[in-house]
């Protein structure tokens, strides 16, 4: 998951040396504060560099722009999943056409609507405390085994992920974890 404010150095950079060294999954390009303009300006350089990669990239929110790109991957949180479902759902409407679908969640009522919506995968959070929400109390990883165990697509843990704790929410259940702060400001490690 991105948040190019963070970033230390130049983002496009640090994007490339992230794709290429981490053995990462997928990217989230998060960017929420820009211009569906500037998003999609940036969202083409960052797709790009995953492509060449070969690191799937998740557009945010921005279903236009994501058909732009070419881009047939794209994350939502749950009120923007809630609203582009009414359109028709996964087959019709402003979803269709989506290889992958992520749905941000912070419930089991949240994960059993974007799964009954069409969720391909569960960006699940606030595991831990972290800098991004300050104030909010970590759900922790019973929160992971839970949802993880009734859930029949993969469970990703977000929030306040490191590489220090991803082997207790894998441990869990999950299928992985999403680091923002790590890799956008933290040193990158080498390989997988």
């Amino acid at each position: 998951m991105t948040d190019r404010k963070l970033c230390e150095g130049d983002f496009l950079q640090r994007i490339d040396r992230i794709t290429d060294r981490t053995g990462l999954r997928a990217l989230i390009l998060r960017e929420r504060d820009l211009t569906d303009e500037a998003y999609g300006a940036l969202a083409a350089g960052v797709y790009r560099i995953c492509r060449a990669h070969g690191v799937p990239m998740f557009v945010h929110s921005r279903p236009e722009v994501a058909r732009e790109l070419g881009c047939r991957r794209l994350h939502l949180p749950i009120p923007a999943l809630r609203a582009l479902a009414s359109g028709g759902g996964r087959e019709q409407g402003a979803l269709a056409g989506f290889e992958e679908i992520s749905v941000s969640c912070h419930s089991r009522e949240d994960v059993e609507e974007a799964v009954s919506a069409g969720a391909d995968r569960i960006i699940l959070g606030t595991i831990f405390e972290t800098d991004c929400k300050k104030g909010l109390r970590g759900k922790g990883t019973d929160f992971v085994r839970e949802i993880a165990a009734g859930c029949p697509v993969p469970v990703y843990a977000i929030g306040g992920i490191k590489m220090s704790n991803l082997a207790s929410v894998i441990a869990a259940g999950a299928a992985g974890g999403c680091m923002m702060s790590g890799f956008m400001r933290g040193e990158i490690p080498p390989g997988g």
